[in-house]
């Protein structure tokens, strides 16, 4: 099975956890396109989404999905979105596409995250993947500093402006055996806007789609 299908297996699974009536938040990358096309087949069950990027919103919409402004929703009832790494403890990186601080946000407004990956996701200890850290342009340089001073080696996404008019930093070779400090601690720097480390807000679920089907990640134990 590819990747691609694994993708497809655990987006499926999550639309288990709509609640009828209600407005989802919708994250942003590949497996997510999936968890929207699948949704568009239930899309009368629901109210309506708040999406984390443009991306997102054109595809919702795209499907007849009305995409509503997170500050005339209040809070949700479930997000959905996928990871670039994911550990047993429901800890990610995300930011691969861009997106970390309105998936961050539209997150944090939600009663229950579920995370939606293919397995090659789960690690032990994440860090493997490149940590995105959004920053505001005029203080790209001085972040960059202080990133090397943690260890880290930043490299600035080429070509790159997220859908709030910011750079990313990718750091490489972060030891990250602390991710909620690690988050809290990179989040002080004056200038970032936020990093991709989901875990002080960690994930509630994880779906992981595999060969076998798809593998629940709860943080007390698999089923």
């Amino acid at each position: 099975m590819d990747s691609d299908s694994k993708k497809r297996l655990a987006a499926e699974a999550a639309i288990d956890h709509v609640e009828a009536g209600s407005t989802i938040g919708v994250g942003t990358g590949s497996t997510v396109n999936h968890f929207i096309d699948a949704l568009a087949k239930v899309k009368g069950k629901i109210d309506g989404a708040v999406s984390s990027s443009e991306a997102s919103t054109a595809r919702l919409k795209g499907h007849g999905i009305p995409v509503y402004d997170l500050n005339a929703c209040g809070e949700l009832g479930l997000y959905v979105d996928g990871a670039d790494e994911a550990t047993r403890h429901l800890h990610l990186i995300k930011g691969g596409g861009g997106a970390l601080t309105r998936e961050k946000i539209v997150a944090a407004a939600s009663r229950k995250f579920v995370c939606i990956a293919d397995d090659s996701k789960l690690v032990d200890v994440l860090g493997s993947f490149p940590l995105p850290v959004e920053v505001i342009p005029m203080a790209r340089s001085y972040v960059a500093r202080e990133l090397l001073k943690r260890g880290g080696q930043p490299v600035l996404r080429e070509d790159f402006v997220t859908d709030n008019g910011n750079l990313i930093l990718d750091v490489h070779h972060l030891e990250i055996l602390d991710p909620v400090a690690l988050e809290r601690d990179l989040n002080q720097i004056v200038g970032v806007v936020t990093n991709g480390l989901f875990a002080a807000r960690p994930a509630n679920l994880l779906l992981l789609g595999g060969e076998a089907g798809v593998r629940v990640v709860d943080g007390a134990g698999d089923s």
